[in-house]
């Protein structure tokens, strides 16, 4: 008996609250190495160049195909799989503005993350001790845009400025009014410039004219944003930025899984995104599921379902007991997804979180932040991670209550100290 082989394509995502140390890389963005070495699964660290299915129903194969077709990979090496998983995650989409491929970074991956990290590191140590304040722009104010700038603007407090630019009227439109008015809240608090209702036309390269302003001895690179009004009535923009985040438009990697000279045969929608039914399985394809932002799956009122963690995480639960259930010969389960509210970060201390099961309730500020951890503390792959994770935070929880303590019986002391004198 031939064993079954599955493959499964992923690209790892990551979160941004590694920069201000609450989080170490590790604990948010484990090695698959590390989280399958006590299990039979067997890990390829390498890119899909083609992929080949042979169980489109009336084209190669049929139903009842035995083989579910070939992943072709850029090392050359080829796999072939009975059944396959789809979970590519999605790809920054930067060439629909002129520029913003050359001068901006993206914000989706562990690697995008680091060249922030490090670009705003070379950044203040420039300007360490110089009358300069930092411009950061970032473009986008959904839910990563907004917990960008409010990281971005802790980071920096009043040795730089941020701006976050959304086509919208208001920040995460999409999000319930108590996450949104916290993130109001807290960006006002910081700050942060809302350029609300502008698009940006290009991004281009300051000219030594425009980058007056810069004193001596400041060699890095300045960029201009042309920005657009999206109605009438407000006047174009022009701002200046060292550095442009980029987190609006995302493409699904699907597109480029062909051969040249052979049509593809995985129905995609005009996002690229695989067609699935409500198993999840791809249409026409009895052997390939799709989840998270490869899938196009709709909703009972016929609406595509938001590319969120929390989908994928619900769809993830769905596939696995369907692959089980196909191979077994057990009907499928209909994929019903359970909305329990939306949670977002706002910096070291802040969280803002809105359960669904409490109609109105918003946890905010260290109370938010808190129920934020416990949250993705459970969400975390495996037992053994989860553990190592959980005694990780609460170390350093108590090292950073024993400071806090520290700090404060100090200024006590202190204070007493200068009153007898």
């Amino acid at each position: 008996m031939r064993h079954l082989q599955f493959s499964l394509i992923q690209i790892r995502l990551s979160r941004f609250t590694l920069w201000h140390t609450e989080v170490d890389e590790w604990e948010i963005a484990p090695r698959f190495s590390d989280l399958l070495a006590n299990t039979g699964v067997q890990f390829l660290k390498d890119r899909v160049k083609v992929l080949q299915p042979s169980d489109h129903l009336g084209v190669n194969g049929s139903n009842a195909s035995t083989h579910g077709g070939t992943v072709h990979l850029e090392s050359g090496l080829h796999i072939e799989y009975d059944w396959l998983v789809l979970a590519l995650g999605a790809e920054a989409k930067l060439d629909v503005v002129p520029g913003a491929t050359e001068f901006a970074i993206p914000f989706s991956t562990l690697e995008d993350a680091r060249k922030v990290n490090n670009r705003l590191t070379i950044l203040e140590r420039k300007t360490f001790g110089k009358d300069y304040q930092i411009s950061v722009a970032i473009v986008g104010c959904g839910y990563s845009g907004v917990e960008l700038a409010a990281t971005v603007a802790e980071r920096l407090q009043n040795r730089g400025i941020v701006r976050a630019i959304n086509v919208d009227t208001m920040i995460c439109p999409t999000a319930p009014p108590g996450n949104r008015e916290a993130a109001l809240k807290v960006l006002s608090s910081r700050k942060v410039e809302l350029l609300l209702g502008y698009f940006v036309n290009c991004i281009r390269k300051a000219s030594e004219s425009e980058s007056s302003n810069t004193p001596k001895g400041l060699d890095f690179e300045k960029y201009i944003l042309e920005l657009q009004p999206a109605e009438r009535g407000m006047q174009s923009k022009i701002i200046e930025a060292d550095l442009v985040l980029w987190t609006v438009g995302s493409k699904p990697p699907l597109p480029h899984l062909e051969y040249s000279d052979v049509p593809f045969v995985i129905p995609l929608n005009a996002r690229g995104q695989a067609e699935t039914d409500e198993t999840l399985r791809v249409k026409g394809h009895p052997r390939i599921f799709s989840l998270g932002d490869s899938s196009a799956l709709r909703d009972s009122n016929g609406r595509i379902l938001p590319a969120t963690a929390q989908v994928a995480f619900q769809q993830a639960d769905f596939t696995g007991w369907n692959l089980w259930a196909a191979i077994n010969g057990r009907p499928l389960l209909p994929f019903r997804f359970q909305n329990l509210g939306e949670m977002m970060t706002l910096g070291r201390n802040d969280a803002a979180i809105s359960p669904s099961f409490v109609d109105g309730l918003t946890l905010e500020g260290p109370v938010g932040h808190a129920a934020r951890k416990i949250a993705y503390l459970m969400r975390l792959p495996t037992d053994e991670h989860r553990l190592k994770v959980g005694i990780s935070w609460f170390t350093k929880s108590a090292i950073d209550s024993v400071s806090l303590l520290q700090s404060t019986l100090s200024k006590v002391l202190s204070g007493s100290t200068s009153r007898s004198d």
